[in-house]
């Protein structure tokens, strides 16, 4: 596979001429301690890095974890973001190495929407599936009418982040060049989300199960519709980034693991 990939509004992304090039712009991810036999791939939520979620490979068994690294951020914070949701499905359908063996996806809030994008683009493209959809924090489409927030003023901007998407960590708020650099992010993943136009289509052959904190809205768990297969709902203590919270992290590792193991 060649190519060379262009996020919308920037210029194009450095040169990539083999697959392997392409993998290791997409998608990276520590060695595994032990024999894998399936890759989850982690999306991330607005403003964020996949990457925290490449340490939950020592509490899967037989899991490769790998992190979804999306233009605009570090690493690849020299590239243009997307700002169109399906530009974006399309270049990670065309370029990131999916399904070279059985793999699952797992999405944080905008990264369950993403997910959930591409498994759907990766039908209609008649490629592999993944063999489950583990989707977090996120309200299932059709999303309901939003505000364009993008050209907020900054305060604004990240006070409706949080109505949005559950409150930030307060050092976002307090160190001026972290706040600086969030704010980069989160425009860029606002628009990307407010450019989500959904297209109602059969629902999914493949497993979903959803996750929430205890402190979010219970609506984000409503994915079953998207599917024919098993759905799963889970309600875990926390908030929007319940996960960080070492039981509850645990408690979803629990689950995740039980889900990618069973035979479906």
């Amino acid at each position: 596979m060649t190519g060379t990939g262009t996020a919308t509004g920037g210029g194009p992304a450095p040169e990539a001429t083999t697959p392997a090039d392409l993998q290791a712009r997409w998608l990276s991810g520590r060695r595994p301690r032990t024999e894998t036999t399936l890759d989850l791939y982690c999306f991330a939520h607005a403003g964020g890095s996949a990457g925290e979620f490449v340490r939950w490979g020592g509490a899967l068994s037989g899991i490769r974890v790998w992190a979804v690294k999306l233009p605009g951020r570090a690493p690849r914070q020299d590239e243009a973001p997307y700002t169109r949701i399906g530009d974006l499905v399309r270049d990670l359908v065309e370029q990131a190495d999916f399904g070279r063996r059985d793999f699952a996806f797992f999405g944080h809030s905008l990264g369950a929407l993403i997910a959930f994008e591409t498994t759907r683009a990766l039908r209609r493209a008649g490629r592999r599936l993944p063999r489950a959809l583990l989707l977090s924090s996120m309200q299932p489409p059709p999303l309901p009418e939003r505000r364009n927030i993008r050209d907020l003023p900054d305060d604004e901007l990240l006070a409706a982040i949080e109505e949005r998407w559950g409150a930030l960590p307060m050092v976002v708020h307090e160190e001026s060049d972290l706040k600086r650099l969030a704010l980069r992010y989160l425009r860029a993943d606002a628009e990307l989300a407010d450019s989500h136009e959904y297209v109602a289509e059969e629902p999914l052959d493949i497993p979903i199960t959803a996750f929430v904190g205890d402190q979010e809205d219970p609506g984000q768990l409503a994915w079953a519709p998207h599917t024919r297969n098993a759905f799963a709902a889970h309600v875990l203590p926390g908030g929007h980034f319940y996960f960080r919270d070492p039981q509850s992290q645990a408690e979803l590792l629990r689950i995740v693991n039980d889900a990618l193991t069973t035979e479906n």
